[in-house]
């Protein structure tokens, strides 16, 4: 959702932008098309393969960290305040086709999953020494799997046998747990579940969404595309109530005390194009929020 993400951020030419995600640099040359002599795009992503996709621009800047850094390494860049923010969350198409990396069903790799390789702990790691009951716990939280329980114990009783180390391995290990026709959902799922806790993706979303309302100048914008429930649900609650328990607050007149503003009262979904042409971006979602002025939080 290119263009839907690019217009919800409203940009002005002597703006200045944060792409959190920046992956193959789609995005920030979009914006850079649209910021004038005066702009500038910082941009963020802690996968080393991403530098090589680095712009030639005088107006932008890569930083190879983690996006839950945000303020600080904006400070460290000179930057206090920002007009825009946008983030492409999930895993990019490039680390999905790069079988080493580990994050795709489709392939026989080694089990990482890191989108940092600087990060010590690994898929490996996490389905070699959880518990069996931490293991179930992820797996129903992070994969929303129904059996959970099942696939925990099959993969506890597969690693007694020999250490799970490849994306194979483990799905030999969960075959049982299988449902004839969803093999790929399932496998997905439990993935899914792995990625997120490698990463501690949805931590570091937290602490993004809370740092760019703090940063974001009165009438700036944030949009966010997010690839699964859990990651949208963070953003919808935070956008409409300013916390990720979507319980909404009220000062004494009855105004909703949150730093954000939704900018439409549901996700923007994909078009039939892109769908037609993007077969991944099924389960994209696009939220936009404009930062309250000052009076109105």
């Amino acid at each position: 959702m290119l263009n839907e993400s690019i217009e919800a951020l409203g940009v002005r030419p002597d703006g200045v932008y944060v792409d959190a995600t920046y992956g193959g640099g789609g995005h920030s040359r979009a914006i850079l098309s649209l910021l004038g002599p005066e702009g500038r795009l910082i941009a963020f992503d802690q996968d080393p393969d991403a530098r090589a996709n680095a712009i030639d621009d005088t107006r932008f800047t890569l930083i190879g960290e983690n996006f839950g850094h945000l303020r600080n390494f904006l400070r460290i860049n000179g930057v206090r305040q920002i007009d825009g923010l946008l983030a492409d969350l999930g895993v990019s198409s490039h680390q999905f086709d790069e079988p080493a990396r580990g994050f795709s069903t489709r392939f026989d790799a080694p089990l990482d999953m890191r989108m940092d390789s600087r990060a010590d702990t690994t898929a490996a790691d996490l389905v070699a020494n959880l518990t069996e009951a931490d293991l179930t716990r992820l797996l129903r939280l992070y994969g929303e799997l129904p059996n959970a329980a099942r696939m925990a114990h099959d993969i506890c009783a597969a690693r007694r046998q020999e250490p799970i180390a490849t994306t194979a391995q483990l799905r030999q290990a969960v075959s049982r747990q299988l449902p004839r026709g969803m093999e790929n959902k399932y496998l997905a799922m439990l993935f899914q579940a792995l990625r997120i806790e490698v990463n501690g993706e949805l931590d570091a979303l937290r602490a993004l969404l809370e740092q760019a309302a703090a940063l974001l100048v009165p009438g700036g914008r944030i949009a966010v595309i997010s690839y699964h429930s859990l990651e949208d649900r963070i953003v919808k609650n935070y956008f409409r109530t300013g916390n990720f328990e979507g319980e909404p607050q009220k000062d004494f007149y009855g105004n909703l005390i949150r730093p954000l503003a939704p900018l439409q009262a549901k996700a923007t979904m994909p078009s039939p194009e892109e769908l037609a042409a993007n077969n991944r971006s099924r389960s994209a979602r696009l939220r936009a929020a404009q930062k309250n002025e000052p009076q109105n939080q």
